[in-house]
């Protein structure tokens, strides 16, 4: 990259740009990780090692209860639109990672929910995100490790 003017380099040097840096980092290893873990069926495992299971397929994996989630419910979880939510969920039904039943509290209404699929790739990115955590405690240190933790987890508001 070129030498930036000392007036444009604050752009590349916000925490907001170490974060989304990081977080690329850490989406990128876990799904690595899960491309090889024995309890990912063959077929997802080919399609995570070829990419085409990528990061934003992994918002499904954070944000769908295990008993199923409505999409509008399951797209405000992960900060997506309902359009960009229902493209995912369409894909992960294809892989048969998840599939649309009746909502038992509204009759109108569907619930996306895990497959056995599905549980075992929930399973695995579960295994996969704490070996990438133990990997990046381990690359800056546990106190440095610990502290990014507790100070994202403060400034999330959660």
């Amino acid at each position: 990259m070129a030498s930036l003017p000392p007036a444009d380099n604050w752009r590349y040097t916000h925490v907001g740009h170490w974060l989304r840096l990081a977080l690329e980092r850490f989406d990128a290893r876990v799904m690595a990780l899960m491309a090889r873990h024995p309890g990912v069926p063959l077929g997802l495992s080919n399609l995570a090692e070829r990419g085409q299971v990528g990061a934003a397929h992994l918002h499904i994996t954070r944000h769908l209860a295990l008993e199923g989630s409505r999409l509008t419910d399951l797209a405000q979880r992960a900060g997506m639109s309902k359009q960009a939510m229902g493209t995912l969920v369409n894909q992960c039904e294809a892989w048969g990672m998840v599939t649309r039943e009746s909502d038992p509290t509204d009759a109108r209404a569907r619930r996306v929910c895990f497959t056995a699929t599905g549980r075992a790739w929930l399973e695995a990115y579960q295994e996969a995100a704490v070996q990438a955590e133990a990997e990046m405690r381990q690359a800056v240190g546990p106190e440095v490790a610990t502290v990014v933790a507790i100070g994202l987890e403060v400034y999330s508001g959660q």
